[in-house]
C-alpha cells in the first residue's frame, strides 16, 4: 500500500465529499428515540438515514449493496455489503441517533448548526457517530482504488443507539444469514486520548439508571412551622445514597458493584498514564482552583474504567431558585447513573440496588426506585498478533506514532452483545473524541485531521485482514 497515495485521497475526499455532507447530517435533529418518542412522525431519523444512505449509493464501488432494513414499530437500520476478493467478512459498525442539546452552547455555535472552525466541526452528532458510515465505506473505497484486496465487509449503521441499542439485537437476528460470522468488527464509537496517534479501546464499561424518589408529606408547608419536625426528603434521599457512595471519597461501596482489575489492564492504564500525564484530567473545564479526585495520572484512568461510579444526572421535586420560597418540600426524586466495570452483571446490580435503597427506610417515608436502563460493560478478547502488529504499524503509518491501550469510562451497549454472537472475532473500537470533543455535551465538535488520519488506518486494517486468508486475490 502506498500510504502517501492512501492519505492524499481520504484527504482530498474528506474535504470535497464528507464534510459538506456531515454539515448538512448535523442540521437534522435526530435525536434518539429515548429523546424523541415521536421520532417516526417527526421523520427526521428518515431524513439521516437517507442522507447516509443516498451519499452511499454514490460512491463508486462495484456490486456494493445498499439497503434500508425496517423492522415494524424499530428505528431503521442502514446496512451496506460489500462484496470481497479475500475469505472472511469485516463488520463496521456506527450510528446515526444524536443525544439531545443538552447545556449551553457556545453563543455562535448550537446543536443543529454546522460549524467548521479550523480543524474543528462543530455540531450534535459529527463525531458521535455520524462520521462513521462515511470513513467506513471511504477506507474501502481506498483499498479499491490501490487495487488492494479485501474481505467482504458489511457496514452495519443504526439508529437506537444512544437510547441503548435495544432495537439492534433484533436486526442482528432478522439479518443473521446476511451478516454472516465476521471474524473482524471494527466499531468507529469511541474516544481517543489525544489527537496524535491511534488509541484503541480495551474494554468499556456498563451502566444502570433509576429514578430514586422520597417522599415525606402530601403537600408542602410553610419550612418555619414544620422544619424540625418533619423530616426533609433531601436529607433522607441522601442517607439513602450513603449506603451505595461515601460521600467523602465517591468510593462505591457495595461489592457487587466491583470486580479485582486485571494486571494487563493495570499496566495499559500505567503506558497510557505516562503519554497522556496530567492532560488526563486537564481537558476537563474545571473550576479556577477545583481539583480532580486523585492527581495520578495512572489512577484516574483505573477510576473512569474499572471501577464504579455514581452520578446524578437530574432531579425533580426542586424548584428554580428564582421560584424557591420559605417551604418544606414534599417529595425529592434524583435520577442515578450508576457505571459499572467490565465483567459485573448488570441486570443483577441493578436489581440489588432496589432492594439497597429501599430496605429500612428512614422515618417510614414512602420510598420508590423506578429502574432505568440496563447494560453489560464489555472486555475486549486479546488480539492476535496479526492484528497488534497491524494496529501499531497503522498508527505509526498514519500519525506517526505508536498506538496506545487504554479503556473507556462510557458504555457502547452493543459491544457486550456483539461479542457474544461473535465470540470468534477480533474486535477494534476506536475513535475521535479526544479532548474537549464533549459528546452529548454543549460545543461538540469532531477533529478533522484525526478522522482522516483514523479513515487511513482502517483502510490498512482491512487489508491487512485479508492479507491473513490464504485465498487473498494476488
Amino acid at each position: 500500500m502506498d500510504t502517501t497515495t492512501l492519505q492524499a485521497f481520504v484527504g482530498r475526499e474528506w474535504d470535497t465529499g464528507i464534510t459538506p455532507r456531515l454539515m448538512d447530517y448535523i442540521r437534522i435533529p435526530n435525536k434518539s428515540p429515548h429523546f424523541d418518542p415521536r421520532w417516526e412522525e417527526n421523520g427526521h431519523m428518515e431524513a439521516a438515514v437517507q442522507l447516509a444512505a443516498d451519499w452511499c449509493r454514490s460512491q463508486p464501488i462495484a456490486g456494493m449493496q445498499v439497503e434500508v432494513a425496517r423492522l415494524e414499530g424499530r428505528t431503521p437500520l442502514l446496512l451496506v455489503e460489500v462484496p470481497g476478493r479475500a475469505d472472511g467478512c469485516v463488520l463496521l459498525y456506527g450510528h446515526l441517533d444524536k443525544q439531545p442539546e443538552m447545556g449551553e452552547w457556545r453563543e455562535d455555535l448550537g446543536p443543529w448548526l454546522p460549524v467548521l472552525e479550523g480543524d474543528r466541526l462543530y455540531g450534535r452528532g459529527g463525531a458521535d457517530d455520524g462520521y462513521a458510515v462515511f470513513a467506513s465505506l471511504l477506507a474501502i473505497r481506498a483499498l479499491r482504488e490501490q487495487g488492494i484486496p479485501h474481505a467482504r465487509c458489511v457496514l452495519l449503521i443504526e439508529c437506537c443507539e444512544e437510547s441503548g441499542s435495544y432495537d439492534l439485537p433484533h436486526y442482528i437476528t432478522a439479518l443473521s444469514e446476511r451478516l454472516g460470522q465476521p471474524d473482524l468488527v471494527i466499531c468507529l464509537d469511541s474516544g481517543c486520548g489525544n489527537y496524535d496517534q491511534l488509541w484503541l479501546t480495551t474494554s468499556l464499561r456498563g451502566a444502570v439508571s433509576g429514578d430514586l424518589s422520597v417522599s415525606i408529606l402530601r403537600e408542602g408547608v410553610h419550612s418555619g412551622d414544620a422544619s424540625g419536625i418533619v423530616p426533609s426528603s433531601f436529607r433522607i434521599a441522601r442517607r439513602l445514597l450513603s449506603r451505595l457512595e461515601d460521600e467523602a471519597s465517591g468510593d462505591i461501596l457495595p461489592e457487587f458493584c466491583r470486580v479485582p482489575i486485571p494486571a494487563p489492564r493495570r499496566q495499559q492504564a500505567q503506558h497510557a498514564a505516562e503519554v497522556l500525564g496530567s492532560s488526563i484530567f486537564e481537558r476537563f473545564p474545571f473550576e479556577t482552583g477545583a481539583l480532580p479526585l486523585s492527581e495520578d495520572p495512572a489512577e484516574l484512568i483505573l477510576n473512569r474504567t474499572w471501577r464504579p461510579a455514581l452520578s446524578v444526572t437530574g432531579a425533580d421535586g426542586l424548584p428554580a431558585l428564582v421560584s424557591a420560597g420559605n417551604t418544606l418540600r414534599p417529595y425529592t426524586a434524583l435520577r442515578l447513573s450508576l457505571r459499572l466495570p467490565p465483567r459485573v452483571d448488570a441486570a443483577e446490580v441493578l436489581e440489588r440496588l432496589g432492594s439497597l435503597l429501599l430496605d429500612q427506610v428512614p422515618y417510614r417515608a414512602r420510598v420508590s426506585f423506578e429502574p432505568g436502563m440496563v447494560a453489560d460493560g464489555w472486555e475486549a478478547p486479546e488480539l492476535a498478533p496479526w492484528l497488534e502488529e497491524s494496529l501499531q504499524q497503522a498508527s505509526q503509518a498514519c500519525f506517526g506514532k505508536e498506538a496506545v491501550y487504554m479503556g473507556e469510562g462510557g458504555t457502547i451497549p452493543f459491544m457486550a452483545m456483539l461479542g457474544e454472537r461473535f465470540p470468534a472475532a477480533q474486535f477494534v473500537i476506536t475513535g475521535v473524541l479526544g479532548p474537549q470533543a464533549n459528546a452529548h455535551g454543549p460545543n461538540e465538535f469532531l477533529h478533522i485531521p484525526t478522522a482522516k488520519r483514523l479513515t487511513c488506518c482502517v483502510a490498512r486494517l482491512i487489508a491487512d485482514h485479508a492479507n491473513q486468508s490464504p485465498d487473498a486475490a494476488q
